[in-house]
């Protein structure tokens, strides 16, 4: 069963979200050549804590950081470190913030440094397809419209969605019905409701879509060692269309910044 929300209870994700989009921001502020992953990592614990928030990522499952950084052909899940970014970098940072009883969770892709053409290419296109897959929430669509979406933007751009891996629900807790894949026929699945919430986070590749996972059994990484974008937003379906919940208290966000360095 999909869960839904109430208003109040959106707007109290909202919160979460907020203190999520501030600490992404922070990432990318904090990020450049020869500061490492771990460091990253303790510097947005410091800031979600100091907002009153909780690490959701911390210890879930045994997960050791409180964001996942997961650098150029890594896609997901990379656990901070001592990985010390260099110029060219390509950096995917996921932050997930548990307040006030609920769930934000958003994630962006950034250059450190100059970047090619190429790969300016990617990061757009992954975040143009997020942009499609929320304008797809709209109440009496269905599910499968999101990843429809995604998609047919990323493969438009001549890049490859990745298959195994999925979005989800998110509220009090960090995973919920449904999960969401980033690709697929549109008019098909559960019709989408007024106060479902969702965690849309298209990941593609400039290259194949197969995945391995590392032997520190998180870290996962694209087969053919192509670079790897990943965008996510959480996003709540309402009467008057899509609402991001992950955005900062201007109003902004990162994930919504022009790509590249």
């Amino acid at each position: 069963m999909i869960e839904r929300k109430t208003s109040r209870e959106i707007a109290r994700q909202a919160e979460a979200g907020a203190i999520v989009a501030d600490v992404l921001a922070l990432m990318r502020a904090e990020a450049a050549p020869g500061v490492t992953t771990g460091e990253l990592d303790r510097i947005a614990e410091r800031a979600i804590r100091a907002r009153g928030g909780v690490p959701t990522f911390k210890g879930f499952r045994g997960f050791p950081g409180s964001i996942c950084a997961s650098p150029n052909d890594m896609i997901v899940h990379g656990i901070p470190g001592g990985y010390a970014l260099v110029d060219g970098d390509i950096l995917s940072v996921d932050v997930g913030v548990t307040y006030k009883g609920f769930v934000g969770d958003s994630a962006v892709t950034f250059g450190v440094g100059s970047l090619p053409e190429r790969t300016v290419a990617l990061l757009a296109a992954c975040q143009a397809s997020l942009h499609a897959a929320i304008a797809a929430c709209q109440v009496g669509g269905r599910l499968s419209d999101i990843g429809h979406a995604c998609q047919d933007v990323v493969e438009a751009a001549g890049f490859a969605v990745v298959r195994d891996l999925v979005g989800h629900g998110v509220g009090r807790r960090m995973h919920e019905e449904p999960q969401i894949r980033n690709y697929g026929r549109a008019g098909e699945g559960p019709e989408l409701k007024e106060g479902m919430v969702f965690a849309i986070e298209p990941m593609i590749t400039a290259g194949d879509h197969g995945i391995r996972l590392d032997a520190d059994g998180w870290s996962i990484f694209t087969t053919d060692g192509s670079l790897a974008a990943h965008f996510e937003h959480t996003v709540a379906i309402t009467r008057e269309g899509p609402r991001v919940l992950t955005l900062g208290a201007d109003g902004a966000s990162v994930v919504d910044a022009p790509p590249g360095g």
